[in-house]
């Protein structure tokens, strides 16, 4: 759901604030000063969810072959248990779990590690909830494709057709309506936000849905249906469509069309709070009793993360579950919806078929959407489909694959269990099932050109105004170079080799394809592995390393101005006015510069925690860093205007020497030169976030 589910770029989160820290790099803003809209009015005081009776609930039948041979459940655990096992005691993890079906049938069901490390509580598979972010979306598009069925709802419309009338997309100079169907692909055109709202740890922050996306509307920044961007706030959408046009909230559509119909019973949208009016009801108390804790490795230790509230944009990522409800999940998706001959499926064949075939790429080659599940590569050429799911500790993975009538899911509860949650999948069926046979390639190994390919690239997936604007275009960089071989390399490390095809990469490690579009005989973008993320190329002003230069120019010479207070030779002590008044300028200009970097270090000390930087958002350093930075912006500006009138002099001696006068101008240039880039990169609006 966050911001980890994009393509690796060359330079860490962390490393990058660190970075920019470290040369002074001008930060963040405040919450926006926007004019407030009237409020909701407040429904009537939620109830706590009833108890329900549980009728039993068979399980799915398979009506697909049998278990293709290979896969031992003997076997399976016995790898799982050693996979998971060294990924829990590399990776700190303290908590995962995991369900594998296959032919109709639970394989694997198992906890590891704890839940709760105080009370040294146990995973189980049964019990344990999980946060599966972005897993979540799947059920928001199971939800939506039953209303499209019934009639009530259709793809190729207008999404503002279903939505209340104040959450309507506006045009905002655009000339195509955002339909139903951009929001399952991620091409609405939005841009994406997080910072600050898109997880709450104060349950008194939580908004209604239709409030949360009244209030953090997104900008439209493209045209719908062109690329892929990945935005929670589409998913968000679309979910309130489908509960306007059934006249329910989310939560309890969810339960009744589709947790209670699989025998859901501990998977829910709602979430461990107090009842609070205007609200859904909280989760009930028998689950809340077995939700895990998230967690942090520090100083040798687990630090346990608060709880992460998500309902303010629940069809997005808000739901939790058991790798238990997980696997009756991806049995009946493995049956095509059905639940069983005696029982009306949970959706159309027609439907299945959307969900388990690729329905939209970006480009040929490029992994799509399957009407909003994702389409994944797999080992020996083989393709499934699912979600992965990340909120700040939870990290999960949803894999189901019809041709082998396997599905694998896996979920942790540290922020170190991104690589296990992502990788078990592909393991488990290289493993069992190993690629394909495929005769040996007669085509001999092509090399990349680095003057097509190489060059640095922005995620189209980033906030594009205010402070985060900044942020989110220092880490959304990805440097792309090509070695000695001729490969591709992404994310500083990641290998891809050439195909036949141009500008069409494979993995040197993995199944995923990375593809480039080529334009006038040099790449101006590339699309993630996953099919829902661009990149595309950028030019010097928006390169790191010319906010580097820039920083590191502003900050000696910022130095140099207060130097130059108690080193100045007496004859440069004469001057006019004007210089007086410029010299004063400059030197306070200085003041605000050094000031501001300092502010902005003091800030990402902090940083390393990314608690820290989603829930402090925008916190008081980078406000007055940025505040500072625009003061001395504007002075920037007012002295080079004024300085004709610096080199002119006065009439008299009393005026700078030659020698002073191409100081002050080479330090004014620099000072106009680093504010034009803070202000095109966001850094200069401490109004905005």
């Amino acid at each position: 759901m966050n911001q980890y589910e994009v393509e690796p770029v060359s330079v860490s989160m962390n490393a990058k604030v660190f970075l920019a820290a470290a040369i002074g790099a001008l930060g963040f803003a405040p919450m926006s000063l926007a004019q407030i809209e009237p409020a909701i009015p407040a429904s009537p005081a939620p109830r706590p969810a009833p108890a329900v009776t549980r009728p039993a609930t068979p399980a799915p039948t398979a009506q697909t072959t049998a278990t293709p041979p290979g896969l031992n459940p003997l076997q399976l655990e016995a790898y799982v248990d050693g996979v998971v096992g060294r990924a829990m005691a590399e990776d700190h993890i303290a908590g995962v779990t995991v369900s594998v079906v296959q032919g109709g049938q639970v394989v694997l069901k198992k906890g590891y590690g704890l839940s709760n490390i105080d009370q040294g509580k146990p995973v189980d598979p049964d019990r344990t909830l999980f946060r599966i972010g972005s897993i979540s979306k799947t059920f928001t598009w199971i939800a939506l494709m039953k209303e499209v069925e019934a009639g009530r709802m259709r793809l190729d419309a207008p999404l503002n057709l279903y939505l209340p009338e104040r959450l309507h997309i506006r045009d905002q100079g655009f000339k195509q309506q955002v339909l139903v169907r951009h929001t399952m692909n991620h091409t609405g055109g939005f841009e994406d936000r997080a910072l600050g709202q898109l997880f709450e740890r104060d349950p008194n922050r939580v908004r209604p849905l239709e409030l949360y996306l009244q209030k953090e509307r997104m900008r439209r920044v493209r045209e719908p249906g062109m690329i892929p961007s990945y935005s929670n706030y589409a998913v968000g959408l679309a979910g309130e469509a489908v509960s306007n046009v059934v006249g329910k909230p989310f939560e309890q559509l969810a339960e009744e069309e589709i947790f209670r119909p699989l025998g859901m019973w501990r998977t829910t949208f709602r979430e461990v709070r107090d009842v609070r009016d205007g609200l859904p009801a909280p989760m009930p108390a028998e689950l809340a009793a077995d939700a895990s804790q998230g967690f942090r490795w520090v100083g040798g230790g687990y630090q346990a993360r608060p709880y992460e509230f998500v309902g303010q944009i629940a069809p997005a990522g808000g739901a939790s579950s058991t790798a238990g409800d997980m696997a009756k999940y991806m049995l009946v998706l493995l049956n095509n919806g059905s639940l069983g001959a005696d029982r009306a499926p949970l959706y159309s064949p027609r439907t299945a078929a959307a969900f388990a075939g690729q329905t939209w790429r970006p480009a040929p080659s490029v992994a799509g959407t399957n009407h909003g599940f994702m389409d994944i590569a797999l080992p020996g050429g083989r393709r499934g489909y699912g979600h992965g799911g990340a909120t700040i500790a939870f990290f999960s993975m949803m894999v189901v694959v019809p041709e082998l009538n396997l599905g694998v899911f896996v979920s942790t509860n540290t922020e170190g269990g991104g690589s296990l949650s992502s990788t078990l999948p592909d393991m488990i069926v290289k493993r069992f099932y190993g690629p394909a046979d495929a005769p040996p390639s007669a085509v001999p190994m092509i090399k990349a050109d680095p003057a097509i390919y190489a060059g640095t690239y922005l995620t189209t997936r980033r906030a594009y105004g205010g402070l985060e604007g900044f942020v989110s275009h220092l880490m959304g960089q990805s440097k792309v170079k090509v070695n000695d071989k001729g490969e591709v390399i992404t994310g500083g490390s990641r290998a891809w080799r050439a195909t036949d095809q141009e500008g069409v990469f494979q993995s040197v490690n993995g199944s995923q394809t990375l593809v480039f579009v080529i334009e006038n005989g040099r790449a101006v973008r590339y699309f993630a592995s996953n099919g829902l993320s661009t990149f595309e190329r950028v030019g010097p002003f928006n390169w790191i390393s010319t906010l580097i230069a820039l920083t590191v120019a502003a900050l000696i010479a910022s130095l140099a101005t207060l130097i130059g207070l108690f080193t100045r030779d007496h004859r440069e002590l004469r001057q006019t006015s004007i210089q007086r008044q410029a010299s004063l300028m400059q030197t306070t200009q200085s003041i605000l510069w050094l000031t501001a970097a300092g502010l902005f270090a003091a800030w990402g000390q902090s940083a390393s925690d990314i608690v820290k930087i989603f829930y402090s958002w925008p916190s008081p350093p980078v406000i007055i860093a940025s505040a500072c930075a625009l003061v001395a912006a504007i002075l920037s500006v007012a002295t080079l205007l004024i300085l004709p009138i610096v080199w002119r002099g006065g009439r008299r001696v009393d005026s700078w020497t030659p020698w002073r006068k191409l100081r002050f101008s080479v330090t004014t240039v620099i000072f106009t030169a680093f504010s034009l880039l803070l202000a095109y990169w966001g850094a200069l609006f401490p109004w905005s976030v």
